[in-house]
């Protein structure tokens, strides 16, 4: 999975340098450059509007003592947003102003739970956060059913020491 990731990721410059020179053969190099700048700059007012809008969320959350876990993914969504905005390219524009956008925003919100953050705290915290550790507990010491797999020693009939 992470492989994948990394691999798209090298993908998306490949792929402006090539949308950038077919903009750059139709409308000239001038006009091209200002197309990505204004691409970024709009993107990052979106982001700060954005961003002041999160912060906001998350204070209120805090306000009435729940939990802000949905508002903390934005923010960090929002994070990688601007840092897409920020790169030059109008592929890596695209991908920060989904990013930016609510409503696109929530199905990413959604599978970056399901598939990054669920199997890596399941991984750190050995199943607890999915149930699947065993919970069985000790055995009921009143439960003799298995009395075959038991057995009585007393503190004389061995010596540890040896």
């Amino acid at each position: 999975m992470l492989l994948r990731i990394i691999g798209l990721l090298l993908l998306i410059p490949l792929f402006d340098i090539v949308l950038l020179v077919f903009i750059a053969t139709r409308l000239g190099a001038l006009p091209t450059v200002v197309l990505v700048v204004l691409t970024g700059l709009i993107g990052l007012l979106l982001v700060r509007a954005e961003g002041r809008h999160t912060a906001r969320k998350i204070q209120n959350k805090l306000s009435q003592g729940q939990l802000p876990a949905d508002e903390l993914l934005d923010g960090g969504l929002l994070i990688a947003a601007g840092a897409f905005l920020l790169t030059p390219g109008l592929v890596t524009d695209l991908v920060g102003l989904v990013l930016v956008i609510p409503p696109s925003r929530y199905p990413i919100r959604v599978a970056t739970k399901r598939f990054v953050i669920r199997p890596y705290v399941n991984a750190r915290t050995g199943g607890l956060y999915a149930g699947t550790a065993y919970t069985g507990g000790f055995p009921d010491p009143e439960d003799r059913s298995s009395d075959e797999d038991t057995y009585d020693v007393d503190r004389d009939d061995y010596n540890v020491e040896d």
